[in-house]
């Protein structure tokens, strides 16, 4: 029996005509939202990626996949988001994410209702300034800073890998009666204070920075509502002068990012917007300044749109002068913290060595580090 004929292909006329602008019927409903005087500072006025990780996973019975995506050749996916941190923080970020998945796995509306509010973290009337706040000082423009930390173009970045371990290495660098009062983030951050530090190889009598990006959502007091999505982590900045902060043993770093935590209080906060709002809403100050975030607690390796959890959750990489606490697990199920860098490519192999140093399995204290140490795992 012969094969029934070919059906001809469609044809489609297109007919050029002038560029005609088709408005809407009625007009599209709008409204202008305020932001706050902590969302609305110049630190924050920019667009920050984060990438989640999906591995190859069947979809759920009897459903689609709740989006279409673009498969690696392993059947995983990517995801990236990008946040306008004016609007929002990480953990404002987070509940979107959690809404939108809700919404994506069959919820009619979300578990928590956003809440707007603003004028919770607003400057008071008139602004009174009753705290220090180093991070806004006004500070001459150093070049070599600038070109030291900020100029990405000269820059590498590597992230690394911190699992119990590596923390317990650290700790033998500390004294013991600050071993017990020092969490993991302590530790982490006064380690990599310290070696960055020393791999800038910064003049020792110029003062360095540490800031510590608090998040204030819990000081009783601010009245910050379950559903809020906006800004509320002020900066914790402590100084040192850099031959000080890399001669003196590891407790000092650590009691110094002890100090910058317990300076935040609900005060703290009130000071931090009304120095904001009298100095113009300005930029942290940047020079020889080393900004600190901890994610961990964030929670975006819960995100699950319906392809369950991602392999990994969080931001891109590192930026100029601000590193990431990251929550991550191994392909052999070890829990631990990525933290990404970026440095200048010398400076890089120098914080490789100071780190090395301090993670070395047979490190005991400052002043005793066995020869052959053992580099922390990195993850390009």
């Amino acid at each position: 029996m012969a094969s029934p004929p070919l059906s001809s292909p469609a044809l489609l006329s297109v007919i050029r005509h002038k560029p005609e602008l088709i408005s809407p019927s009625q007009a599209t409903p709008h409204e202008l939202k305020p932001l706050s005087d902590l969302d609305d500072q110049e630190g924050l006025r920019f667009r920050f990626p984060f990438l989640f990780f999906y591995p190859n996973s069947p979809p759920i019975r009897g459903r689609e996949d709740p989006a279409r995506v673009t498969r690696l050749k392993c059947g995983g996916f990517i995801l990236g988001i990008g946040l306008n941190h004016a609007i929002s923080d990480t953990l404002g970020l987070r509940k979107f994410l959690k809404a939108a998945a809700e919404l994506a796995r069959g919820a009619h509306v979300p578990s928590r209702l956003p809440v707007w509010q603003r004028e919770i973290l607003c400057a008071r009337d008139p602004p009174r300034v009753t705290c220090r706040h180093p991070e806004f000082e006004d500070v001459v423009d150093d070049a070599r800073s600038a070109a030291m930390t900020l100029d990405t173009k000269n820059m590498v970045h590597r992230s690394f890998f911190f699992g119990p371990r590596e923390v317990a290495s650290i700790k033998k660098g500390l004294p013991h009666q600050l071993v017990s009062k020092s969490s993991t983030y302590d530790v982490l951050t006064a380690c990599l204070w310290k070696c960055r530090t020393i791999a800038l190889e910064i003049d020792p009598d110029d003062v360095v920075r540490l800031t510590c990006v608090i998040n204030a959502r819990g000081q009783r007091g601010l009245g910050v509502p379950p559903g809020y999505y906006g800004n509320t982590s002020v900066y914790a900045t402590v100084l040192s002068k850099a031959g000080h902060l890399c001669s003196s043993p590891l407790g000092y770093a650590g009691e110094l990012v002890k100090k910058a935590k317990e300076m935040v209080s609900e005060e703290y906060v009130r000071s931090s917007t009304d120095v904001l709002v009298l100095k113009g809403r300005p930029k942290y100050t940047t020079v020889w300044n080393f900004l600190v975030a901890d994610a961990t607690k964030v929670g975006f390796e819960e995100a699950d749109f319906g392809w369950g959890k991602p392999a990994y959750g969080g931001v891109a990489g590192a930026l100029p002068l601000i590193s990431f606490y990251v929550k991550y697990r191994t392909r052999k199920g070890e829990e631990g913290i990525v933290v990404p860098i970026m440095l200048p490519e010398r400076a890089m192999r120098r914080f490789l060595e100071e780190l090395a140093k301090m993670t070395d399995e047979g490190t005991v204290g400052d002043d005793d580090y066995g020869e052959d140490s053992t580099p922390i795992r990195s993850y390009l």
